[in-house]
């Protein structure tokens, strides 16, 4: 099973953004030397709680750092960006480490409202957009732009002998019948909502048209995963998760809390319920139970690859959990 890594950059409390980003070069250099396949940066705005606001300069940082794991972003909010820019930049970073740079595309609005406006700055919904957007951003990669279009005749620079290989995300059959009309790869975010994730998948598959970029359908589920030594350990572990994720959910603070302060937290009925919810997003266990419950979860999926997040308080506890998945596939 081909394993690569998501990295939302979550700021355990006590440290700060600096610290939590040198963390992340470390553990991409360690996941390259458990053969993890690719290292992805998210993109998240208007939160204290994490540092990746810039996937394509966390890119470069990371590709310069290591010599042959894929990195990519996961994904660039390309409803507030300019399709253009968005080709060169990734261009730009082909040119600097050709052969590695994924260019993974997603539609979410990236915050509030007025932060949408602020990014693009602009009072226009670039959601509705987003597949002229996404559909010019492929022409400008590949210098396809027709007669008719208002940008004919510019290239996005440098040119390369190859342009980075192109994913969008999604959450449903929407996001999945756009990616397989494209014939570009498809991540489904589990670890968001995993509700459609069959549905969508199988309608990626049965849609998908051949296209310069794939003769085949190429297809991720992104989904947290915390392997322990045992169950317990595990459970251990993502209390933490558990409580950080239901204080993004209220809005509260952002940052990633302690074990300690995960156990001592006084949780309402209504709390345990979201947990028991948001468990459906996430694979805790052991190494029996997380190898169990991730070949049902691909086996009903049929994805190709699986892309781990682990929103882990303590980073050496991060690092042993990838270490254990590792063991169990690559």
């Amino acid at each position: 099973m081909k394993l690569s890594i998501l990295d939302q950059a979550p700021i355990s409390k006590g440290q700060d953004a600096h610290q939590t980003l040198e963390k992340s070069a470390q553990l991409a250099l360690y996941a390259e030397s458990l053969g993890y396949s690719r290292y992805w940066f998210a993109e998240h705005h208007g939160t204290r709680g994490l540092a990746s606001t810039a996937p394509e300069i966390l890119m470069s940082h990371i590709a310069a750092k290591t010599s042959s794991i894929r990195v990519g972003s996961g994904g660039v909010l390309l409803p507030q960006y300019s399709p253009f820019k968005i080709a060169e930049v990734f261009q730009q970073l082909e040119a600097l480490y050709p052969g590695r740079i994924d260019l993974g595309i997603g539609r979410s609005p990236g915050g509030p409202e007025k932060i949408r406006r602020a990014l693009g700055d602009t009072e226009e919904n670039g959601l509705k957009a987003y597949p002229r957007k996404l559909q010019d951003v492929i022409h400008h990669l590949h210098r396809t732009l027709p007669g008719s279009h208002l940008y004919n005749g510019i290239k996005a620079a440098p040119l390369t002998d190859k342009p980075p290989t192109l994913w969008t995300l999604g959450l449903g059959e929407n996001s999945a019948s756009l990616a397989a009309s494209y014939g570009v790869g498809y991540v489904f975010g589990h670890f968001i909502s995993p509700n459609r994730g069959v549905e969508a998948l199988k309608m990626y598959k049965t849609s998908f048209k051949p296209s310069m970029y794939l003769q085949n359908p190429a297809s991720i589920v992104a989904v947290f995963i915390i392997c322990g030594e045992s169950d317990e350990e595990a459970e251990l572990l993502a209390s933490s998760q558990d409580l950080w994720l239901l204080q993004v959910e209220k809005g509260l603070d952002s940052r990633v809390p302690s074990i300690e302060e995960a156990r001592a937290y006084h949780y309402t009925e209504r709390d345990q319920e979201k947990i028991r919810q948001n468990r459906k997003r996430m694979i805790i266990g052991s190494r029996e139970t997380v190898t169990k419950e991730l070949f049902n979860l691909m086996n009903r999926y049929g994805a190709d690859e699986v892309m781990a997040l682990a929103n882990i308080y303590d980073f050496e506890e991060k690092k042993k959990s990838f270490k254990r998945l590792a063991e169990l596939f690559l």
